[in-house]
């Protein structure tokens, strides 16, 4: 499996510190961001991203405005994105541009799998 780096975007300090442990346990670099307006610099900047992960409740910027600002940047339309939320966005978070919508917290284990998946290893 290739090494990946992936922006990954909770304001839940405990979700984030535990999907960012599954993840690196693969070996993938993760970057986070705990809000929408950091988070937006990030996608918008020129850093590599192999896959963007977003939860739809955040300060500032929504997961689902996130998905769509990142499908304007050519540099992002092509890039994984994965809606991992509590929040009942799945319909909105899809019609954005969201490849995945993975519900939280029951979906957590799938998310090593959806990205294999999306990134075509799995």
């Amino acid at each position: 499996m290739r090494s990946l780096t992936i922006l990954y975007v909770e304001d839940y300090q405990l979700i984030l510190a535990y999907v960012k442990e599954i993840l690196e346990a693969k070996g993938w670099r993760v970057v986070t961001c705990r809000d929408g307006f950091g988070a937006l610099e990030k996608i918008e900047s020129a850093s590599r991203y192999d896959v963007l992960i977003f939860d739809n409740s955040l300060p500032g910027i929504t997961g689902v405005e996130l998905v769509r600002r990142a499908r304007c940047l050519t540099h992002r339309r092509r890039t994984p994105i994965i809606m991992l939320s509590t929040s009942d966005s799945e319909k909105a978070a899809l019609l954005a541009g969201a490849d995945v919508f993975l519900k939280k917290p029951d979906s957590i284990e799938e998310i090593t799998e959806t990205i294999s998946r999306l990134i075509g290893e799995g």
